[in-house]
């Protein structure tokens, strides 16, 4: 009966992962192989399955896990219908596509549901760790943050040189033209408080003076390139700092020497590391700090000492996440009091940390920068989500707009070309057109015209809401952004002398190797946006049936962090994911060791 159950699923695993039914929906179905792969190659597939299926105990998976196999399975199924169509047309256009899109997320849920219950039976096994006798290891172990920096900087150097002075993107190419106070794109997203002041802080004001600062720098030696690259070295130490930290808490949380050493090589050979380590932009600087602010959050809820000037050191990293990302501050307001209510040791000192924080940032928003005359960034940039649901709608359904909230919507994102300018994985487009000098009174029109587009059209809201996050879910979906080709703006407006070395073979092959690494099998995950959405998701649920609350409070940034993708105008933007991406490895070591190689059972 066993044997009977395995067989089953295990067809229905393969048809999951191979049945074309892309191919259905388009009438363009192979009635001789309907399924994606050659027939002998399913066939063996499904016999592998059931060996494994065969070892499976469905009564040892937690009903936690069971319910994350079926949601991770309908991410599975929804994340391949709209990368490969921008729509869930191909799941659910009939009966018999319904019902194949059942049996997909049955199968789905069952692959999770052997991993699942692989991972249970290998954490649920104490064993120890034969200690590592290598030279290397026992200086690594004596010394981690020394070596931590050798192996780093050995690793790294190669981006390091053939990259020189930087790379810059767009965005950071733009804030040295704002640091020069030349007019850009940004500044015509709001309404400036001057007109002789082109500084905006839709890009933080903070790391733009950074940008600029050191260029200032690099000119008292007649060198525009030299001052470019001091910026990239401080942000490779700061960046190079925070991994290392981790590397020491987990020496001091006696986590195995060899998990150590593994986590090192992560940061070191993996590419994503030092290609951010040499991009220009704002989201580098701001993910070190939000890993400086785990530690100090996993330090908190242990009830780790804390001196005075430990406690001035946090305030000091929280306020720093706040001014180099403008979502910094809602990472921080939104996980900081659940700290403040869980732990008793730090409760009073942390809530007046909290204070002095919001209070800081009160300061500086709204009575600094004004004085100064730098302009805010835009409240379109919290708008993506409502902005795509209405150009969704005007592309798919222009029809159910009437002639009057034609209007509302025109004198906000200009109505005529909305539908030409929706790109279902992008909001650009969309909120560029919008409107800076709208009134309060002008939002609550088109937000009664987006309600009415809500009850007329629930499905074509809830289509571009998905079609703008799946990625952050789906692995399949393999954008990966990573900066290397020469950007040139600020040299086409004659405002700084930037330009690349002469070797651009390295930087070539460099470029290949990073852009083409989230693809190689398996490996590829560690660099895959999706990937660690289904980590974060299933660290979580491990959290609650391991009983180690306190863990929630350590990944709840993260978790923060991805709801903030969630709201972003980008699907599956690799630089946005980047806080829990970078962040998450380090978490996994510190819950792994502790739940599997715990202090009694570990021998390093």
């Amino acid at each position: 009966m066993k044997n009977l159950r395995s067989v089953i699923i295990a067809i229905i695993i393969v048809f999951s992962c191979f049945f074309d039914q892309l191919g259905l929906y388009n009438d363009n179905f192979n009635i001789r192989n309907p399924f994606t792969i050659d027939l002998f190659i399913l066939g063996l597939l499904a016999v592998i399955t059931i060996y494994f299926l065969n070892k499976i105990k469905l009564k040892e998976i937690h009903i936690l896990q069971k319910i994350l196999a079926l949601l991770f399975g309908i991410f599975m199924v929804l994340g391949d219908s709209f990368h490969k169509l921008n729509s869930w047309n191909m799941l659910f256009d009939s009966y018999l596509l319904i019902l194949i899109t059942i049996i997909r997320v049955i199968g789905y849920s069952f692959i999770f549901i052997m991993i699942f219950n692989y991972l249970n039976k290998w954490l649920n096994k104490s064993e120890k760790i034969k200690k590592c006798k290598s030279k290397f290891c026992l200086y690594f172990d004596n010394h981690p943050i020394k070596c931590s920096f050798i192996v780093l900087i050995l690793a790294w150097l190669i981006y390091m040189v053939a990259f020189y002075p930087i790379i810059l993107s767009p965005d950071p190419s733009y804030q040295i033209l704002q640091f020069f106070n030349i007019p850009t794109k940004y500044i015509t997203y709001a309404i400036p408080l001057s007109n002789e002041v082109n500084l905006t802080n839709h890009h933080p004001v903070l790391h733009t003076m950074l940008l600029g600062g050191f260029l200032k720098l690099g000119r008292l030696f007649d060198s525009d390139n030299l001052g470019l690259f001091f910026y990239s070295l401080f942000q490779t130490f700061v960046l190079m700092s925070s991994l290392i930290a981790t590397i020491y808490v987990l020496k001091k949380e006696n986590v195995n020497v060899k998990i150590r050493l593994i986590l090192l090589c992560f940061y070191a050979f993996v590419p994503m590391f030092p290609f951010y380590a040499m991009s220009g932009v704002k989201d580098v600087l701001y993910t070190s700090f939000i890993i400086f602010y785990g530690i100090f959050i996993y330090l908190i809820v242990k009830n780790k000492d804390l001196n005075k000037k430990g406690l001035l050191l946090f305030l000091i990293n929280i306020i720093l996440v706040a001014l180099f990302r403008n979502n910094g501050v809602y990472v921080v307001c939104l996980s900081l009091p659940f700290v403040i209510i869980f732990n008793k040791k730090y409760r009073k000192s942390l809530l007046l940390i909290l204070i002095i924080f919001i209070s800081f940032y009160i300061s500086f928003d709204k009575v600094l920068l004004p004085s100064l005359k730098i302009t805010s960034g835009s409240i379109r940039e919290v708008l993506s989500i409502p902005f795509q649901q209405t150009a969704r709608l005007a592309k798919e359904s222009p029809e159910s707009f009437t002639k009057e909230e034609k209007e509302v919507v025109d004198g906000i994102l200009n109505f005529d070309t909305l539908a030409k300018r929706y790109d279902p994985e992008k909001s650009d487009d969309v909120k560029n057109k919008y409107d800076p000098t709208t009134t309060n009174e002008e939002l609550k029109e088109y937000f009664k015209v987006w309600f009415s587009g809500l009850l007329k059209h629930p499905e074509v809201y809830v289509e571009a809401t998905m079609n703008n996050v799946y990625g952050y879910f789906y692995p399949g979906h393999t954008r990966w952004y990573i900066y290397g080709k020469y950007y040139s703006l600020i040299n086409d407006e004659g405002v700084v002398d930037y330009h690349y070395n002469s070797l651009s073979g390295l930087r070539n092959v460099l470029f290949a190797v990073g852009k083409h690494f989230p693809y190689v099998p398996l490996i590829g995950l560690v660099s895959n946006i999706g990937f660690y959405g289904l980590v974060l998701l299933t660290l979580l649920v491990y959290i609650i049936i391991k009983k180690k609350y306190e863990y929630i409070f350590v990944i709840l940034p993260s978790l923060i962090s991805l709801l903030i993708c969630i709201a972003s105008p980008v699907n599956s933007y690799f630089r946005y994911a980047m806080p829990y991406i970078f962040f998450i490895p380090f978490v996994l070591c510190l819950f792994i060791n502790e739940v599997k190689y715990n202090k009694k059972n570990t021998n390093n």
